[in-house]
């Protein structure tokens, strides 16, 4: 029955074959049209995920309560000194607050005026006893920079204390540390080398760790979702910032960009590089197979066109039901012509062969319809189950593929039925002087039928082996590892998960009141699983009445000091180079040969012997930031008691939401970029605060939505497609016949991922219902022509459809494995793997499985009874 539809609806395309051309195509070109003015492309991740589900809930209710800490893009600068780092943070900070129509939100995590004023507090009495009698000693040095605060000052400093010691070792001796700082830098400079003082540990003695090198400067920009990057424009304007303020290894700072915002921007952009190459190469090796296949510029032309129709086609189906593509539903292009290619040269092969063998045009044409079109049709109903398997799901980012590359697959196989024949009518390709087939392979197919017990035995076996390797699947949650690892933001992000203070990667919890913060709190850093737990009251802190005292005493002693009324103007180059050789000369006379203070004496008397040409670079390497400092100290010794109210209100916001509720952030201990720690972090945290959401969460729940979302939709595709091999085979054995093959294919997919250590991730797990497609549909194939009396099946002019079919496939999707995403780049290779195991299932081991045709059987035993 189906034979016969198929038949006439071929015969209706051939008989009107202009009109069915115009029409298909005219069709065609107002989808495509419709598609180019109404298909939009959603980059916003979020709209992938279902919003139902309670951590999504929970993940909301966050990022409502405290909408300033959402899609956030992150400027980190690096300083040779904590000095520098600083002070181009907040100049950064300062201009892009100047641009509230790119940035809506803008602050400094761990700096800004806040900190300048209260930093001290925040250190344990211990530190704060130290750094105290640390400055306490400097109060000289300071005294005369903050009177000149210019190389003259600076050296006139260093040569009075020296020259007023006298012989008095000890006193030159305590001057070591300053000594030793400023003769490595004025050296360098000398040198040629890039140096820095740092004013920081000239002033409290402290010794910068790496942490204090680095600063923050977080923002909310405006985005723009219409196109693949949609912060562009931020991350360019932050770029022009930093270039107008000399941010770079020249003024010995580094600005690096970072965050959700400019993580994704990174990723579409390697995507979009990669796209271009990746479509040429698939396209040039499509048609350079098709031709091998066809052996027919008539018969390519045609499958080309039939497939540019059906591509638009569907694009315009997508535009009218769905209305945008999501980052995985884009991927239905790709879909379409590796699978919609199989069903035209299964059609063209096929024609091939009737034509070698009934001659005419007419007459093999509606052979092809009659013998072809029922594997055709239940192929393509199987395949678009398949994909439709995926809309019952949870997964929204998937669904939206499921309804179009199901409809896909329709409407492929009504343009190979309809506009396929109108072409091939029109074009009329020549005849075939030869039959279709691999003639050669003839043994090797006799071998498989003689031999199939063993086959089949070593099938088993093999399934045994990796059903036995299941349990060692992995998969890997964290998207970060889809992504280009050498672009910036992701190289940033891996820098900063090293440090378990500014790893991005933790948890928030959503507290009624700041109380309730701060007992919850309480709870959660007791986990062996957490480093650290911060909330608004973390920043009120502790022992102030033990520490203020020290601070008013610091204010008593160097507040006069700092606050000079009539600070010196700047000093000419000339007073620069004087003051530069009188230092030199008193360090010389201060101490002995190989001493610090001699070292010194020599390295001035080199940088005065330059001339004028040293004092700009000297200046930059030794009194950037001094400024800053020096103001910071004035800051630093006005600090008073500190209260929840007395917080900033733009730090204060930032934990404490408009209605009370109150942010508790958690850190991981341990490497948070290992699977397993996120795991038990995650665990941990729930355990206590069930509620909590945040990135680990994000990454741990998404990655069992998604595929618990692959799995459902396997059982129901699988269910969907037996359903349909039943209705259509009526027969038990010949559905087990097509479905064997698929099911040891994807074991033995599955177990390649093992042996390879090949993680299973959300973009290379798309591999799977493809490998459903392909593999049901060459598995109907050859269990039709079984049912057609048909024993040898590698001779088969379907073999030699398969194969190349198999290989155009190939060359589509393998192309994507030369990504430069990641991502992309497993998904090619995976997607290889499957197509591979497919062939060998369908190739060597249906074969064996279906044994000699049943015409074949009736002949033996009746010439064996006879």
């Amino acid at each position: 029955m189906i034979a016969a539809i198929v038949a006439r609806i071929v015969e209706f395309a051939r008989h009107r074959a202009a009109l069915v051309m115009a029409v298909c195509l005219i069709l065609a070109v107002a989808a495509a049209v419709y598609a180019g003015g109404h298909l939009a492309v959603d980059t916003d991740i979020e709209r992938m995920l279902p919003g139902n589900v309670a951590w999504r809930q929970n993940e909301r209710a966050l990022d409502e309560a405290f909408p300033q800490n959402n899609n956030l893009l992150v400027a980190v600068i690096d300083g040779r000194t904590p000095d520098l780092a600083d002070q181009v943070a907040g100049e950064l900070a300062e201009k892009m607050r100047d641009e509230p129509q790119l940035f809506t939100y803008v602050r400094q995590p761990d700096g800004g005026p806040f900190f300048d004023r209260n930093g001290l507090l925040f250190l344990t009495t211990e530190e704060l006893d130290k750094v105290s009698q640390q400055l306490i000693a400097a109060q000289p040095l300071i005294g005369s920079l903050a009177h000149d605060p210019s190389l003259r000052g600076l050296f006139d400093a260093l040569a009075t204390f020296v020259s007023g010691a006298g012989t008095d070792k000890t006193a030159v001796a305590q001057l070591d540390p300053t000594l030793t700082m400023i003769g490595s830098v004025v050296q360098g400079i000398v040198d040629g080398k890039r140096r820095s003082l740092s004013w920081t540990q000239m002033m409290t003695g402290r010794k910068a760790e790496p942490r204090d090198l680095r600063r923050f400067v977080m923002t909310r920009p405006v985005l723009d979702f219409s196109g693949l990057e949609p912060g562009a424009t931020a991350r360019v304007e932050i770029r022009r910032l930093a270039a107008e303020l000399g941010i770079g290894p020249d003024s010995g700072t580094r600005l690096r960009l970072t965050g959700p915002v400019a993580l994704d921007d990174e990723q579409f952009a390697t995507l979009r590089e990669g796209a271009l190459r990746s479509t040429v190469l698939s396209v040039v090796m499509v048609c350079a197979i098709l031709f091998v296949a066809l052996r027919s510029a008539k018969l390519v032309g045609a499958i080309i066109v039939t497939l540019a129709a059906g591509f638009m086609l569907t694009a315009g189906f997508a535009a009218l039901a769905i209305g945008s593509l999501n980052l995985i539903s884009i991927a239905f292009g790709v879909l379409f012509i590796g699978l919609a290619v199989d069903f035209s040269i299964q059609f063209s092969i096929r024609y091939r062969d009737q034509r070698y063998r009934v001659g005419t045009f007419p007459a093999a044409l509606r052979g092809t319809a009659l013998t072809i079109g029922p594997s055709l049709v239940l192929a393509a109903g199987a395949t678009a189950i398949g994909f439709l398997s995926f809309v019952p799901t949870r997964y929204t980012g998937i669904q939206a593929l499921g309804w179009i590359a199901g409809a896909g697959m329709i409407i492929a196989i009504a343009m190979n039925f309809l506009l396929l024949p109108a072409l091939l009518t029109l074009l009329r390709p020549r005849g075939e002087p030869e039959p279709i087939g691999f003639r050669h392979i003839a043994p090797f197919d006799r071998w498989l039928i003689e031999r199939r017990r063993w086959v089949i035995g070593g099938a088993a076996l093999l399934a045994a082996g990796c059903l036995a390797l299941l349990p060692y699947i992995a998969f890997d949650f964290d998207p970060l590892n889809l992504k280009n690892p050498n672009t910036e933001s992701v190289s940033t992000a891996r820098d900063l998960m090293k440090d378990p203070m500014t790893t991005p990667y933790t948890a928030e919890v959503l507290a009624p009141t700041l109380p309730d913060a701060q007992a919850l709190a309480e709870r959660l850093g007791k986990l062996p699983e957490v480093s650290q737990v911060v909330t608004a009251a973390s920043f009120i802190p502790e022992d102030q009445d033990k520490k203020l005292p020290v601070i008013e005493d610091l204010t008593l002693l160097l507040g006069p000091t700092l606050n000079d009324p009539q600070p010196l103007p700047p000093p000419s180059d000339d007073e620069v180079l004087k003051a530069i050789a009188v230092c030199g000369d008193a360090m010389a006379k201060a101490g002995k040969p190989g001493s610090l203070a001699a070292k010194l004496g020599a390295a001035l008397h080199a940088a005065a012997q330059r001339g004028p040409a040293i004092v700009p670079p000297l200046r930059d390497a030794l009194l950037a930031g001094l400024l800053r400092r020096l103001d910071s100290l004035r800051e630093m010794t006005q600090a008073k008691p500190l209260t929840l109210e007395s917080l900033p209100p733009e730090l204060r916001d930032s934990w404490i939401a408009a209605d009370g509720r109150a942010r508790i952030e958690v850190f991981p201990k341990g490497d948070a970029r290992d699977n397993s720690v996120l795991e038990r972090f995650v665990a941990a945290v729930h355990s206590v605060a069930p509620d909590a959401t945040g990135t680990p969460v994000t990454i741990q729940e998404a990655g069992r939505l998604i595929s618990r979302a692959f799995f459902d939709a396997g059982i129901v595709g699988v269910a969907a497609i037996t359903i349909l091999l039943c209705v259509v085979l009526r027969r038990l054995r010949e559905v087990a016949m097509v479905l064997a093959p698929l099911l040891l294919a994807a074991l033995l997919t599955l177990a390649v991922t093992v042996v390879f250590g090949m993680p299973l991730n959300y973009a290379n797990i798309i591999a799977l219902p493809l490998l459903l497609g392909i593999g049901v549909a060459f598995d109907i194939y050859f269990v039709m022509n079984w049912r057609a009396g048909q024993t040898y099946h590698l001779q088969s002019s379907t073999a030699r459809a398969v194969l190349f079919s198999a290989l155009t496939t190939l060359s589509a999707f393998g192309s994507l494995g030369l990504s430069n995403d990641p991502g992309t780049a497993g998904m090619g290779i995976l997607l290889t793997i499957s197509l591979a195991c497919t062939l060998f299932c369908t190739f060597v081991v249906l074969p064996a499985l279906l044994g000699p045709a049943r015409t074949i059987l009736v002949v033996e035993k009746q010439e064996a009874a006879g």
